[in-house]
Parts: structure tokens; C-alpha cells; sequence
């Protein structure tokens, strides 16, 4: 997707660097457990200047700790541009209308929609989950404050908040009756782009966005795609077994259980997937996770990768 700058949604970076067809890098970090917003810098600081913009997660794991929205507005002030990720888990309409239209008024201007974890897979299982609205309605919500400046009520807003809208994906190989129509729903709702599970296969990676530019999903939306550095071989089968969507080729986990240095292997191979998704028509960036490393670690797989703000393919 490549629109020029009239059209810009957000008046942020990370939209203008995609727009302007440039390969853009994404991290992601937790919020800590501390009220202190020298907590989040020394957390996050090293990422500036490595990376277009932070994803802070919103009680991943359903776990609590800082706000996303608190520790997101910390970044802002840092000069470190956020990515908010909002559950509605955990708010109603009226504080998620209330949380969109703040957003923008601290300089935060990208959101990414979620579902949420179930509470039962959290540290405080008897918490009451919200789900007033699900993740598709929170994009559509989104995009009616940015665009047509009234809340759901008709109350009008002035001005209205300016948002990059963002929405998960998972890419699977696709088959021959292969129709998205998960992210069709999402884009109709209001998503602009989309950050993606984990991809460790370039081959089903090449296939998937293919598919999709088959389709002209990409000129509709702008895809991120996950990727991170792997710790050991044991990291990489516990994702395969646990974690939705992510399938870790064989000969990748080969590689990194016969390497002397697990950790430094699996950081190289980080690097080359990254690389190998700027080649890929379709793919607008890579999202890099290291949800068990520190964030200079991500910092390092970016600037062994040196892709960002490469042209697209």
C-alpha cells in the first residue's frame, strides 16, 4: 500500500514510512512492574532510532502490570513512537471511546485491536473479562472517531483523533480454496494494517502473500510480519506445541540444536528471515518479538538485518 502524505491517517511515522513504500522494522515490550516511567526507558530506550515504532502489549498473558496506555504515552515523550495494543477484555465502549480519543491527544498514533487472553491463563484467574465489544467492532469504533469525528452516541468530536488502526493475522499456507475472509472482515471494519503471529517459513510466507496480492488485499492494507530471535531448540518446539499459528520448519530447529552457541544461532537466524521477507512482494516490514530478552536484543537483529527503510520489493 503506497499513498501519499495527503492521505495519511495518523501523522505518524510508521503509516508515512509504509506509505512512502519504505521496509519498516516494529518491536514489542511488556509494560514493567513498577510506577516509574524511568522503568519504561530503561526498558525501551534502546530501540530508538532502531526501529520505526514499539508495540507495548495491553496485560499480555493476562497478567497486570503498568498500563499500556501510560507506559505507550512514556515512549511518545521519549521521542519512541508506540504502538497501543488494546484488549477489549478489560474495558466497555465508553472507556474504549474514551482511551481512543486520549490516545491521540498524547501523541500516540498507532493501535493495535485485540481479542485478549483468557484470564484463566493469568496469575489473577477469578478476574471478570468484558468483552462489550469485540476486536473488530473496536476497529470499526476506530475508524467512525477518526473519520466521521462523532461518537456512536452523535455527540460530536473536534478535533478528532488521527489513528493508524491496526489487526492481527496468522499466516498458514494456503490452500487451493484459500479465501481470507478473516482479514476481508477486518479491513471492512477498519484496519489499515495488520502485525502477524510468528513466521519461520519463507517458503510459506512467499506463498501466503502471493495469495493475498492475488487478491489486492495488499494494496487494501499493509502487512507486518512477526518474526523473533530464538533462544534454544527447546524454545523453538515449545512454540511449535503451544503456540496458535506458529509453525517452526524442522530444518530451522535442526539447525539451531546442532549449533555450539544455540542463542547466537538462533539470533542469525532471526536476521536472515528478516532479510528475506524485504525480497518478498506484499510484506511491508517485520515485527520482531523477543518476549524472554531484553529489548537490546531486538535492537541487534535489526541492525544485523540493515533493511529498514529499504524500498519495498
Amino acid at each position: 500500500m503506497n499513498v501519499g502524505t495527503a492521505t495519511l491517517r495518523s501523522g505518524g511515522a510508521l503509516e508515512a514510512a509504509i506509505s512512502a513504500g519504505r521496509f519498516v522494522l516494529t518491536a514489542e515490550i511488556t509494560p514493567p512492574d513498577a510506577a516509574s516511567a524511568d522503568a519504561v526507558a530503561a526498558r525501551a530506550g534502546v530501540l530508538k532510532g532502531a526501529v520505526d515504532a514499539v508495540n507495548v502489549t495491553d496485560g499480555a498473558g493476562a497478567r497486570a502490570h503498568m498500563s499500556a496506555f501510560a507506559a505507550a504515552a512514556v515512549l511518545a515523550r521519549l521521542g519512541i513512537e508506540p504502538v497501543l495494543q488494546f484488549t477489549v477484555r478489560d474495558r466497555n465502549r465508553l472507556a474504549l471511546e474514551g482511551d481512543l480519543i486520549g490516545m491521540s491527544a498524547l501523541g500516540i498514533p498507532n493501535l493495535l485491536c485485540l481479542h485478549g487472553d483468557d484470564v484463566k491463563a493469568g496469575d489473577q484467574p477469578e478476574t471478570k473479562m468484558v468483552y462489550d465489544i469485540d476486536s473488530r467492532a473496536l476497529m470499526s469504533l476506530a475508524r467512525q472517531l477518526r473519520d466521521e469525528a462523532v461518537l456512536p452516541s452523535g455527540r460530536k468530536i473536534d478535533p478528532a483523533p488521527r489513528l493508524f488502526v491496526g489487526a492481527a493475522d496468522a499466516p498458514q499456507d494456503p490452500k487451493p480454496d484459500f479465501a481470507p475472509k478473516g482479514i476481508e472482515a477486518k479491513i471492512a471494519a477498519g484496519a489499515d494494517f495488520f502485525q502477524t503471529q510468528f513466521v519461520y517459513d519463507v517458503v510459506m510466507a512467499k506463498r501466503y502473500f502471493g495469495r493475498l496480492r492475488d487478491l489486492g488485499i495488499t494494496e487494501r492494507a499493509s502487512f507486518i510480519v512477526g518474526v523473533g530471535p530464538l533462544l534454544s531448540v527447546k524454545q523453538a518446539r515449545w512454540m511449535n506445541e503451544n503456540l496458535f499459528g506458529v509453525s517452526i520448519p524442522e530444518p530451522t530447529i535442526a539447525r539451531i540444536e546442532g549449533a555450539a552457541d544455540q542463542k547466537a544461532e538462533g539470533r542469525a537466524i532471526c536476521v536472515e528471515l528478516i532479510q528475506a521477507f524485504a525480497e518478498i512482494p506484499g510484506i511491508a516490514g517485520a515485527h520482531i518479538m523477543a518476549p524472554q530478552q531484553k529489548a537490546d536484543a531486538i535492537a541487534a537483529v535489526a541492525e544485523a538485518a540493515a533493511v529498514r527503510g529499504r524500498p519495498r520489493a
